[in-house]
């Protein structure tokens, strides 16, 4: 850290320093403008002079040194935390340091023109954000996530699925914030779905409803939330080890926290390869905008059940999603670039997203300790369970499990955390299916 330190030193100094320099060119250019006037044959050697200074000065004036700002260097800053904690801790190490490294990226000043931010049109950042822009990237990242995902226990308990729909409150609930706060329809229904902890979801119906391209009935033009609305996700999934425990020991009880639940009946292979198509006609015919992130799913499940088509799931799940994670997670964190991210309107997202996160928690912690008491005997959940409602899978599931354990060493939570936290991928691209309907 002291390295770092001594670097953002350096920075702030050239950054000091900077007017000094121009005052001085400008200085100079006078000068050279009066010696023209009053000295009509310099001679080549102060010419020589003159021309390597300029030429100098010039290169100064196309380094980062000459145009970064403050917003630049507290962006990089941030774009280094990401990247350390991701480190350090372990938080979302996948997500986090390819978006730090964007972040990083996208705020290294630049003279505009060449070609060479994401926002200019022609430059190979603009490219690759395109399939942030136009949606295509979250889609075949559900195809990679349904490639790897069990269904099991969703299937040997289906009532949990309620857990992962009562966390959809978030969404909801963020929605109206959103609007209190001032944002228009489509951006509050791009921000509300923050709640969810999803971030390709998310970062789907930004593309669609905020993207600065848009433009609503009174003739405006929506704002482009894209960038805030993805680091908001993406940063609060990361953080699931730190906001979900203090919540779960406010809302349960210790002895709600060792209750065991009865052991999952097997599920068989038919079982399993039949989920996906229900699932899909299901899912679907009730939110038939939510088909390029649910379609995905099911069929990259498809491909993991079918047993014929190992080669397919092996790709869907390892080689294909990982490169779709480094472009999303770099291109999204480029596009924060200090003179369109830091606003007023990206800090209160941010602040809505803590609330949405929030708020998710709790409403899947409530619904579980409500659904209890409809329930008797070995037929009770744990009521932690409900947690793993929202849907950044599975580490939702891994704090539920964490946390059981330590009320009760033997109890594992695990796989039954698993069921609310696949039904909440569901019951996400569901809710920004029906929010896109009307709101697209």
């Amino acid at each position: 850290m002291k390295k770092l330190f001594i670097i953002f030193g350096v920075l702030s100094f050239l950054l000091f320093i900077r007017p000094i320099i121009v005052n001085s060119m400008n200085v100079q250019t006078s000068t050279s403008v009066q010696n023209t006037i009053i000295h009509k044959k310099p001679s080549n050697q102060n010419t020589l002079y003159q021309g390597a200074y300029n030429a100098l000065l010039k290169f100064y004036h196309y380094t980062g040194f000459a145009n970064t700002t403050p917003g630049n260097l507290l962006m990089i800053l941030i774009g280094i935390i990401f990247i350390y904690l991701a480190i350090k801790f372990d938080y979302e190490p996948l997500l986090l340091i390819p978006i730090g490294t964007g972040i990083i990226i996208g705020n290294i000043p630049f003279v505009a023109g060449n070609q060479t931010g994401i926002y200019e049109t022609g430059s190979v950042l603009n490219y690759l954000y395109f399939g942030v822009v136009k949606g295509i990237y979250p889609p075949l990242i559900f195809l990679g996530i349904g490639a790897m995902t069990d269904f099991s226990s969703l299937i040997a308990n289906p009532k949990l699925m309620l857990l992962g729909a009562a966390a959809q409150i978030g969404v909801f609930g963020t929605f109206l914030g959103a609007l209190y706060l001032g944002f228009r329809l489509p951006e509050a229904g791009a921000i509300g779905i923050i709640g969810g902890a999803d971030g390709p979801t998310a970062i789907f119906l930004s593309s669609k409803l905020a993207n600065g391209v848009n433009i609503l009935a009174d003739g405006t033009t929506v704002k482009n939330l894209i960038g805030p609305i993805a680091i908001a996700a993406y940063s609060y999934m990361a953080l699931v080890p730190v906001i979900q425990p203090p919540l779960m020991r406010l809302l349960i009880s210790k002895k709600d926290r060792k209750i065991r639940m009865k052991p999952q009946r097997a599920v068989s292979k038919k079982e399993k390869m039949i989920f996906p198509i229900v699932a899909l006609l299901l899912t679907t015919f009730i939110s038939p905008s939510a088909l390029p992130l649910l379609g995905m799913l099911f069929f990259g499940n498809l491909l993991k059940e079918s047993g014929r088509t190992e080669r397919l799931a092996e790709t869907a799940r390892t080689k294909l999603i990982d490169i779709v994670t480094i472009l999303l997670g770099v291109t999204v964190g480029a596009s924060t670039q200090a003179d369109i991210f830091i606003t007023k309107d990206s800090m209160m997202i941010f602040a809505l997203g803590a609330f949405s996160f929030v708020i998710a928690t709790m409403g899947g912690l409530i619904f579980a300790r409500f659904l209890n008491l409809f329930l008797k005997g070995d037929e009770k959940i744990n009521p932690l369970i409900g947690a793993a409602g929202v849907s950044a899978v599975p580490d939702s599931a891994r704090v539920v499990h964490m946390e059981g354990l330590k009320s009760d060493p033997n109890n594992y939570l695990l796989m039954h955390a698993m069921a609310p936290n696949v039904s909440g991928v569901i019951g996400s691209a569901i809710a920004a299916g029906i929010l896109l309907s009307f709101l697209g």
